[in-house]
């Protein structure tokens, strides 16, 4: 009975990935802002000024995802196995009734159902929208950490790369059914991110069994992800060079569904393993205790101490805030680059075609460094045992690498500065929580995240501010500017900024390499042995 269980719950274990994974999909609708930004706009007769007010609110409830980690530690029960509606599935519950509250709102001010609210209250409208996608996060991440501790890097990597992708899949699905149509799209908004997450939250809980082929599947979820990455990609280059026509959209989306539907065979093939294999131990419990102890015995006192620390504590220590500092280099560098990379193509003489295409392909490039750093940082830090705050250190150099790149202003430079510093960035949103959960601990994992992905909007608006638009208006001859002294001095600055961020990062590495050794490589050199 004990052996049917476990089967039963390695099922389910599996079945919460998938839901996680199609909840992802759908939660990232704040990147499709650009859709029904104009609509906003016009309706609410609003300036470009109120307009980036209001968009700024956005990016602050989309990073300031504190109060979710909180609700996340508050609502998991100790007997995590038999609740149901606690933990990941009340915090996506929140987060769907945010979402569909903020997006109705805005559909509701646009289309004249209630009269045109207050600037204060359109930007609050905003924020509750964007801040649910801190919900779904939080909920999917730290889920997958827990169900796959050995693999973290891995899992954050899916999960935040599909979130990357959700742009992407969102803006095929306005395209294929609401086609010019943004105020229709603005109540789909309201609708399918929340219904998704509320179907699908029943089955997204939190397991504490073990299998052998977890990396084999992790990597069979990997190949799906890259598959569909590389498939919007051909898709967003076509349709950008030949328009497509409804029919030819409709089977492209068609298309995307079933590459989006099939993960579902990895739960059979995985049964159909475990109806093959004569174990999944017993011995993981016995195991699991005389490692336990085995802990107890070698581990140091400090790596004791800064296991499941909570926010306050963590915040006391040099490792949260040499991290935060660091996000706030690479993240805030990379949201400033893609808000302005419109602007950039126009000021180098790119055409409407060059600069919409690099818009629409950040969103691929994004999902490479989420999805593709943490299954490389996994893979080294099994077969060389390198640290992962080592990996901070070489994408936020090569992010440097990429504004420094897109400062020089030579022919092509926006396109290669672009790819470098969309990769790195997106990188960023996967190594931080995946570091934090190793460092501070599991147990408030989605609230230290979500304090350190404060410094996202920080930077932003220091780099996009009072740096880009500070020296681009300075440089601005009548109503815009062109050429490369546009931005360059700009993007030397974050080229500076970056590379000071991946010294920092570097200090955490020799802070915490001892940490790595002789706790994190330990349990990974124990997962193999089992």
């Amino acid at each position: 009975m004990e052996r049917l269980n476990l089967k039963h719950e390695l099922g389910d274990k599996w079945i919460s990935t998938l839901a996680s994974i199609w909840i992802q999909c759908t939660s990232g609708s704040l990147y499709t802002f650009s859709i029904y930004s104009p609509i906003l706009k016009s309706t609410q007769r609003y300036d470009q000024s109120t307009l980036d007010t209001v968009s700024v609110f956005k990016d602050i409830g989309a990073n300031c995802g504190v109060l979710s980690g909180l609700l996340y530690t508050f609502a998991t029960p100790s007997n995590r196995r038999n609740a149901y509606f606690g933990g990941p599935c009340l915090v996506l519950a929140a987060g769907a009734i945010q979402c569909f509250m903020g997006y109705f709102l805005i559909w509701a001010s646009v289309v004249g159902l209630i009269p045109r609210p207050p600037i204060v209250g359109m930007c609050f409208f905003v924020l509750l929208a964007a801040h649910a996608q801190t919900f779904f996060n939080t909920a999917n991440v730290v889920t997958a950490v827990r169900n796959f501790p050995d693999y973290s890097g891995t899992a954050v990597g899916i999960m935040k790369g599909f979130v990357g992708l959700s742009g992407a899949i969102l803006i095929q699905f306005y395209e294929t059914i609401f086609h010019n149509k943004p105020t229709s799209y603005l109540l789909v908004l309201a609708l399918l991110p929340t219904i998704n997450p509320l179907l699908l939250m029943w089955f997204v809980r939190i397991y504490d069994t073990k299998e052998q082929e977890e990396k084999k599947l992790l990597n069979a979820i990997s190949c799906v992800a890259l598959l569909l990455a590389a498939y919007l990609m051909v898709v967003i280059i076509v349709d950008h060079l030949v328009t497509f026509q409804l029919l030819v959209r409709i089977a492209t989306f068609v298309v995307l569904l079933l590459l989006l539907s099939s993960p579902l065979c990895i739960v059979p093939s995985l049964r159909a393993r475990e109806k093959d294999s004569s174990v999944i131990h017993q011995s993981l419990i016995s195991e699991g205790q005389r490692f336990d102890q085995e802990m107890e015995v070698h581990d140091t006192r400090d790596s004791l101490e800064e296991d499941n620390l909570n926010l306050l504590q963590a915040m006391g220590s040099v490792n949260f805030w040499i991290l935060f500092f660091a996000m706030a280099c690479g993240m805030g560098s990379g949201l400033a680059t893609v808000n302005n990379l419109g602007q950039i193509g126009e000021s180098l003489g790119y055409s409407n075609f060059e600069t919409n295409t690099l818009v629409s392909l950040w969103s691929i490039w994004n999902f490479l460094g989420r999805f593709g750093v943490g299954y490389v940082s996994d893979h080294f830090l099994y077969v060389k045992g390198w640290a992962r705050p080592l990996f901070m250190v070489l994408t936020l150099s090569s992010m440097s690498v990429g504004h420094a790149v897109i400062a020089s202003g030579m022919p092509g430079a926006l396109y290669a500065g672009s790819i470098l510093v969309g990769v790195c960035y997106g990188s960023q949103w996967s190594l931080m929580p995946t570091i934090a959960s190793e460092i501070f601990g599991v147990k408030h994992m989605g609230t230290i995240s979500n304090a350190i992905t404060i410094a996202s909007p920080v930077g932003s608006y220091l780099f996009s501010v009072r740096v880009v638009g500070f020296i681009y208006d300075k440089e601005a001859w009548g109503s815009g500017c062109s050429g490369t002294h546009c931005f360059m001095l700009s993007f030397l600055i974050m080229a500076s900024a970056t590379l000071l961020g991946s010294l920092a990062a570097l200090a955490l590495f020799f802070h915490t390499k001892n940490f790595y050794n002789q706790v994190i490589l330990r349990r990974l050199l124990h997962s193999l042995r089992e």
